[in-house]
């Protein structure tokens, strides 16, 4: 009850806001004195989101981009997380491959679509190639710096209680390096999200990032924003869905995040 009393007067607040920006937005509309192509008013924006909604266009386009996204991050994350653990299990392939890690990781995930583009053209291929790309570093290299510092005295216990080398990976290294793996997580996912709706402006026919593009190619300026608001709403629903649940769910409960009830 106390949470929901918290929650009620800031999403009061929030809403506020909003009616606040909106009201002052349409406001300036005749103030500027611009033409709807380069400054459409809130009222222009909502008829062109009922439009695409009405023609079936935005549910596609964004059920595209949040399939492309979701598979990508899978399959990023998941090797990223395979092959950082078992490169961190060898200090000395560890060693070898840190240097090539950082210069890969530092190369912007941009500077390849030409090249991905000459090897397997314009389509979803690149698109699904590059966020992988994306997500795949900041995974494997916080996943690999995680299991590198997990306290030797911890694996050496286990082991003096008889356990096999996956047991000690599965029930000690692996928690243990958690706080690394989600930062990776949210790194990778930022950074696949920009990443995707970038990719879609170059290199697709469907989702929010080619509505974007689209609008200013074809003067349709209102779609461009409704594209940009979808942008924002499509990341807050996945960071409050999908990446704090995720995030509360691990490392709190390995004692890394004190909670504000904690703290009180």
């Amino acid at each position: 009850m106390i949470a929901r009393g918290l929650r009620s007067p800031r999403l009061l607040e929030s809403a506020g806001g909003l009616a606040l920006v909106l009201a002052l937005w349409q406001l300036s509309v005749p103030l500027v004195g611009l033409s709807e192509y380069f400054y459409p008013s809130p009222l222009r924006v909502a008829r062109a989101f009922a439009e695409l909604i009405e023609k079936g266009i935005l549910p596609v386009y964004v059920a595209d981009s949040l399939a492309r996204y979701a598979g990508s991050v899978a399959v990023g994350t998941l090797l990223g997380v395979v092959l950082g653990v078992a490169v961190g299990l060898s200090r000395l392939v560890s060693r070898l491959l840190a240097p090539f890690i950082n210069f890969l990781y530092a190369i912007v995930e941009a500077a390849w679509i030409p090249l991905f583009v000459v090897w397997w053209g314009y389509g979803i291929k690149v698109i699904v190639v590059l966020l992988v790309y994306i997500v795949f570093f900041p995974m494997f290299y916080n996943t690999m710096v995680g299991v590198r510092t997990v306290p030797q005295v911890y694996v050496d216990a286990v082991r003096a209680l008889g356990a096999r080398r996956w047991q000690v990976i599965a029930d000690v290294i692996v928690p243990a390096a958690l706080p690394n793996i989600i930062t990776g997580v949210r790194v990778g996912a930022g950074f696949a999200f920009r990443g995707l709706i970038f990719a879609e402006m170059l290199a697709a026919k469907t989702g929010v990032g080619y509505l974007i593009y689209e609008g200013v190619s074809t003067q349709h300026t209102a779609r461009t924003i409704v594209g940009m608001i979808c942008m924002g709403l499509m990341w807050l629903v996945i960071d409050n869905a999908y990446l704090k649940p995720f995030e509360r769910a691990t490392i709190e409960r390995w004692g890394v995040v004190v909670t504000a009830g904690e703290k009180g």
